[in-house]
């Protein structure tokens, strides 16, 4: 709303200053300073009302050291994060934006799923929580609105970079917007793929079908980056710190991708308007940070459900919306592998457990992390190797930019 305020200021009375709000850096820096100040400071509160109002954690005894003692820490912190992104989005944005549309609307509607299913757990007293199967419907009817947004919507172009003759002639960097199903594939010179490909049998009506492609691809990915959030979120500190370095390295790709200069440099794909999701993470990163101050070990909140898959949601559709979700297996590898432990322990257990009779076990406990727990860490050094590891694969993620 202050965007548009500044905005009037500057055109109807030359305001000094006001011409700042133009620029998303500004705008971003603004977001993420009144987000970290609203989760750090109301976030106390917060969690002040969650205590009094006896909204605590019930835990199952897993035999995991420490565990015990964490009975009855509040829950639902996830709120903290979800009120300190979208009030200074709010605030700064530009609210007519597509990709801060579809941010908001994912970060509500993730939001109420995980809301229902802590709910369930403390009020209802059912350690399950809401039913998987309504928790995966909900999600896949996330990736469907998504995936239907990216791919219809008018708004949600790219530009494709010209020749360096055509540049040269036409003073121009890249050619006229256009609808596209392209991505980015790490690693590879071409570093393109286009999701109309897989139906080249097709012929020439392949892009016309190339939804049926597309829009499946963002449901799976909706949902496997939302679980693998919500079984990262076991030990204090774990899912909140490698968001954060996860989501600052999205930020920077959306910003690269949405500024025309940086992007024709670099040799990436330019997404008209996407820069402005970078006021969005912004905000996003100052809430996580936020919300790590109460979370640390020993964590005073925990974020539930209604943060965990949150975050998952918002990860990745800001990953899909820069053509990077290719990508989420290194920069989330993290949550990558903490969804393949339990993938991978479910299906050996089950596996042998037909053929020999006896469940037999890969690791000592699923997801990941708790398998070190059992093999003696503490969790505050789980956590530390494993943001040590997130920010190592950050940094290649970063790299692919040029490396191909």
């Amino acid at each position: 709303m202050l965007y548009y305020l500044f905005d009037f200021l500057e055109n109807e009375y030359q305001l000094t200053g006001a011409s700042l709000f133009q620029f998303i850096t500004f705008r971003s820096a603004l977001a993420f300073m009144v987000s970290l100040l609203l989760s750090t400071i109301y976030g106390k509160r917060l969690i002040n009302y969650l205590r009094k109002q006896q909204i605590g954690e019930t835990v199952r005894d897993l035999g995991l050291e420490g565990q015990v003692q964490k009975a009855g820490t509040p829950t639902m912190g996830g709120l903290i994060i979800i009120l300190a992104t979208l009030i200074p989005v709010f605030l700064f944005a530009k609210l007519d934006n597509i990709y801060v549309i579809i941010l908001i609307i994912t970060t509500l509607w993730m939001g109420v799923i995980g809301f229902i299913d802590d709910y369930i757990k403390v009020f209802k007293k059912d350690k399950e929580g809401l039913k998987g199967k309504f928790k995966v419907l909900g999600q896949v009817g996330l990736g469907l609105f998504v995936g239907v947004m990216f791919y219809f919507h008018p708004s949600v172009t790219m530009k494709s970079e010209l020749p360096f003759s055509e540049k040269i002639a036409n003073t121009h960097l890249f050619g006229e917007a256009h609808k596209s199903v392209k991505t980015t594939i790490p690693f590879l010179k071409g570093n393109e793929f286009d999701y109309t490909a897989v139906l080249g049998w097709l012929g020439d009506n392949a892009a016309d079908y190339a939804w049926l492609i597309f829009i499946p691809v963002v449901i799976f990915i909706v949902t496997g980056v939302s679980n693998g959030a919500n079984l990262t979120d076991g030990i204090d500190g774990l899912a909140a710190g490698t968001s954060t370095i996860i989501v600052a390295v999205l930020g920077v790709f959306a910003w690269v991708s949405g500024n025309i200069i940086f992007s024709d440099y670099l040799n990436v794909m330019y997404i008209p308007n996407s820069g402005e999701m970078t006021v969005y993470i912004s905000a996003f990163a100052g809430g996580l940070i936020g919300f790590l101050w109460y979370n640390t070990y020993p964590a005073q909140v925990f974020m539930g459900d209604t943060g965990s898959l949150t975050i998952g949601g918002i990860i990745a559709v800001i990953a899909i919306a820069v053509r990077k979700e290719l990508l989420i297996p290194i920069l989330a590898g993290i949550f990558f592998a903490e969804n393949l432990s339990v993938v991978l322990q479910v299906g050996w257990f089950k596996y042998t457990k037909k053929k020999f009779g006896e469940g037999r076990r890969i690791f000592k406990m699923a997801p990941l992390h708790h398998h070190y727990q059992k093999k003696g860490y503490h969790e505050s050094k789980i956590v530390a190797r494993f943001l040590i590891i997130g920010i190592l694969l950050a940094v290649l993620s970063v790299v692919t930019l040029k490396m191909r």
